[in-house]
């Protein structure tokens, strides 16, 4: 038998028409027509469909960035599967495509969200069932979009209206997810084990960081523990071993480096021979030189150039890297990444700034020229602050008067009105094109913006509702704004899949369906009519 395809509508219909024959009496209460509208409603049939499409969409992506720099990507991290259905509902009506417009599933979130210990830090305490399961969940909310967006369009063909072509040149909500694995939660058999299932849900890029597991910690946090090399590249041959064994070939890879920050290592690798990838590594951790009358019992030593050093070892048995190392590591880390299997990189840094992240991209690109960046727009940078402070230091530069600035206060309100303010806005807004254009940066993301605007809409109507405003603050900021913005889920009902269901009902029982959306239906308050153009008065010509 053959598969019900999205991509054929008619030969969905012939394949129901043929098994009504082959079946006889039995089937006659299915209606080959409707079958094959549920299966144009339902393109991706599992996980890995999602994964292999996804896939080659990045690839195409990354191709075209390779190209022409301005073609970078973007996406939002979301925290749950209605909150990403509404992020590409939002990007297909304001934009008319999804074309570049991926999703980011961030680990801060799901530990900060979805664990069932409660909230947690960032530091990958939570589940590692809670990754896979969000993956799913954003899937299944972005093909209820899909299904609901065509059962609209099959019913206006049903009344009549010309949308045939609507419905043969529907775009998916599906886009691609680059989900966070953190570093691993294990080792190497531990990644394999997770990548697979979040790969089975859908994820076509996996992001992998170069910490310690068990002493993960958040990118923009103290405390980072890196591993050696050798242990990392155990980690990305068993992402790529799990997209293959499961036909992903063209699988993404997500290479994120902490060592800007990170002042910590766990390990001391083996070096075979000077200047192996060990030897690099043993070489930034810092060092005391010692004669061996001074060294005591059970002390660790190394031979560097000739002479006998002790490694820095804090109480807790972990090693220092020497001071000023940290983006020689970064470079060392993302070339040997790229040489080993990775796609594309992800460097944590400590500012968002172009000329900073452009200095360690250009060092990895003379080696490695097509080498890409996945650059995290993150809420733990003050990006007023900072970019501020930039503009600061330029203007100096050019010789202009700064007296009328203090330094240590430019996040004042005072100052929103300046050439500087102006200035440093101008700079964040143009930041995700001069990155790209500068810096190799692929992807840009904001790992965090759905938590912050939660809980600043939360801030919001709290204030007001518990107010003299009360039930106006409801009304006037957030249901009359949705509709007057046509923002999809005003009518709850049909966005949660009333409508959906109803039609389905209808196709299960006929006639004899009991459906939702009749005259009682309050949701019917929101069918807006079109505004009737105004009738021109006639002229008497005398």
């Amino acid at each position: 038998m053959k598969n019900l395809s999205h991509f054929n509508y008619n030969s969905a219909l012939q394949t129901v028409r043929a098994l009504k024959e082959k079946f006889g009496d039995a089937w006659s209460g299915v209606e080959p027509s409707s079958v094959a509208r549920m299966a144009a409603q339902n393109q991706f049939k599992t996980g890995l469909d999602i994964a292999k499409y996804t896939a080659a969409i990045m690839r195409k992506d990354m191709a075209e960035y390779d190209a022409d720099s301005s073609q970078y990507t973007q996406s939002l991290g979301c925290w749950h599967g209605f909150v990403a259905q509404q992020n590409m509902i939002a990007v297909k009506k304001h934009h008319k495509t999804t074309d570049k417009r991926y999703l980011y599933l961030s680990g801060w979130m799901v530990a900060a969200l979805r664990s069932e210990f409660g909230p947690l830090p960032d530091q990958s305490m939570h589940e590692k069932t809670a990754v896979y399961s969000l993956i799913e969940e954003i899937y299944d909310f972005l093909k209820q979009a899909d299904a609901i967006e065509l059962n609209d369009l099959f019913r206006r063909l049903d009344n009549g209206e010309d949308v045939q072509n609507e419905i043969d040149n529907c775009q998916t909500h599906v886009v691609p997810i680059i989900a966070d694995i953190d570093a691993g939660f294990g080792n190497e058999e531990a990644t394999y084990l997770l990548a697979k299932k979040m790969i089975e849900a859908g994820a076509c890029a996996i992001q992998i960081e170069n910490q310690v597991s068990d002493a993960k910690q958040c990118g923009h946090q103290d405390g980072k523990v890196t591993v050696p090399h050798e242990d990392f590249i155990a980690k990305l041959n068993a992402v790529r071993y799990a997209f293959l064994e499961l036909g992903v070939e063209d699988g993404i890879i997500v290479a994120r480096t902490d060592s800007e920050g990170a002042g910590l290592t766990q390990k001391l690798p083996v070096s075979k021979e000077k200047g192996d990838l060990a030897s690099q590594y043993l070489a930034f951790v810092d060092a005391e030189e010692v004669a061996i009358e001074g060294v005591k019992d059970d002390d660790i030593l190394l031979k560097r150039n000739g002479k006998l050093v002790r490694p820095k070892r804090l109480p807790n048995g972990l090693y220092k890297f020497s001071e000023g190392t940290n983006i020689d590591r970064v470079v060392l880390d993302c070339i040997t990444s790229i040489q080993n299997g990775a796609d594309l990189l992800w460097i944590e840094t400590p500012t968002p700034n172009v000329a900073q992240i452009a200095h360690m991209m250009n060092r990895v690109k003379a080696v490695v020229p097509n080498a890409k960046l996945v650059y995290n727009n993150s809420p733990s940078f003050n990006w007023t602050l900072n970019f501020r402070k930039q503009v600061f230091e330029e203007m100096l530069l050019e010789g202009m008067d700064m007296s009328a600035y203090d330094k240590d206060l430019l996040m004042d309100k005072k100052y929103d009105d300046t050439e500087l303010s102006y200035r440093a806005d101008e700079k964040i807004r143009t930041f995700q094109k001069d990155g790209a254009r500068e810096a190799g940066i692929f992807h840009h993301l904001i790992t965090l913006p759905t938590y912050h605007t939660t809980a600043l809409h939360m801030n919001d109507l709290a204030k007001g509702y518990y107010g003299e405003e009360a039930m106006l603050t409801y009304v006037k900021d957030v249901q009359r704004q949705e509709i007057r913005k046509a923002v999809s889920c005003v009518k709850h009902q049909r966005m949660a899949g009333s409508d959906l269901g109803d039609d389905h009902k209808t196709f299960f029982a006929g006639e004899k369906a009991l459906k939702a959306g009749g005259e009682k239906n309050t949701s019917n308050q929101f069918e807006i009519p079109a505004a009737q153009p105004k009738k021109q008065e006639l002229s008497v010509v005398a």
